[in-house]
């Protein structure tokens, strides 16, 4: 069965997205669509959409991300409520993925040098066949959990290797590339 089309009549329904921040210029010749309750505001085109809002990751049916844009615009200058908060995003419709919480949809990427850690769609340019895929509540754990070794040092108590940042790097990486739980890789290093 072909990939779902997505389209401005579908692509808040239970979908999985990460936008990409651009500036304000980007609105310039545009009109707004539509404005949610919760106040964002969608731009339509033909290639895709436009998102300005003050909240992402979840919204209402769906996991909507923003990706960062050092060189976007910031909204101080104009007067938007909550203007430190609300942000730009832009996706073409086929950056758009179904999503639900009962099958193995994402894995897990790993930023060393940043120390952090984002979630994926399988049907995203990023999967490669080797990748572990997990729930949405399984992502969410492993998430957690990867956060938690970057943030604490206690979990390495009493283990051999004495190089912390060695050891998180490898316990991180047997997480995101195996089904095995923190528990049992901790083991092998007891």
């Amino acid at each position: 069965m072909p990939p779902k089309t997505y389209n401005k009549s579908n692509f808040h329904k239970y979908t999985f997205c990460v936008f990409q921040e651009v500036g304000l210029e980007a609105l310039q010749d545009l009109s707004l669509h539509y404005k949610s309750k919760s106040g964002s505001c969608y731009y339509f085109t033909t290639t895709g959409v436009y998102r300005l809002s003050n909240h992402w990751g979840r919204a209402a049916k769906c996991k909507w991300r923003l990706s960062p844009n050092c060189k976007a615009v910031t909204l101080n200058a104009v007067e938007v409520p909550n203007a430190n908060r609300t942000k730009l995003g832009y996706a073409n419709w086929s950056d758009f993925y179904p999503d639900n919480d009962y099958e193995k949809l994402y894995f897990v990427k790993v930023d060393y040098d940043s120390q952090t850690v984002h979630f994926y769609h399988k049907q995203s340019h990023d999967c490669t066949t080797e990748k572990v895929l997990l729930t949405a509540t399984d992502t969410t754990k492993l998430i957690k959990q990867i956060r938690t070794l970057f943030d604490e040092t206690g979990w390495a108590k009493y283990l051999k290797e004495e190089n912390i940042a060695v050891l998180r790097k490898e316990i991180i990486e047997e997480l995101v590339n195996t089904n095995k739980t923190f528990q049992e890789i901790r083991k092998q290093y007891l």
